[in-house]
C-alpha cells in the first residue's frame, strides 16, 4: 500500500515528517539529499524518532539515546535492541513523497506490545 506523505518542496534536508497512521511512520530527508522511511516508535520505549537527532544515515531516539540506521533499520547503538521496520520511498513526477509499507510485523516497544494485548502499559 502506497500512502502519500508530503511534498519533496515541503521536507527540508535534516529534518522528518511523521505519518499519524497505526503504528506511525516518520519520512527522514538526510542532510545529503537521501529519504527513508521507518517505524517512528522507538523499539525501547514509547518514544518518536521524528523528535530525535538525525545525523547522516542515523536517527537518535531522544528518550535513551538508541540509534536506528535509517538504510536497514538496525539498532546502532542501545538500550534498544530490536530493529525497526524499514519502509520504500517514491518520490512521484509531482514532488509528493510516497511510502510503501512493509508487510513484516513491527517491533514494538514493551509498553505498547502489552498494551495491545490487553495487559498493564
Amino acid at each position: 500500500m502506497m500512502i502519500p506523505a508530503c511534498r519533496l518542496a515541503d521536507l527540508p534536508r535534516g529534518e522528518a515528517h511523521r505519518l499519524d497512521i497505526d503504528p506511525p511512520v516518520s519520512v527522514f530527508h538526510t542532510d545529503d539529499g537521501e529519504l527513508f522511511a521507518i517505524d517512528d516508535t522507538c523499539t525501547h520505549q514509547d518514544a518518536s524518532l521524528a523528535d530525535g537527532w538525525l545525523e547522516g544515515c542515523e536517527v537518535e531516539c531522544p528518550l535513551h539515546a538508541s540509534k536506528f540506521d535509517l538504510r536497514t533499520g538496525a539498532v546502532d547503538a542501545p538500550p534498544a535492541k530490536l530493529p525497526v521496520r524499514t519502509h520504500e520511498v517514491v518520490v512521484d513526477e509531482d514532488g509528493v513523497i510516497h511510502v510503501r509499507l512493509s508487510t513484516e510485523a513491527p517491533n514494538l516497544p514493551p509498553c505498547i506490545a502489552a498494551r495491545l494485548a490487553g495487559g498493564p502499559a
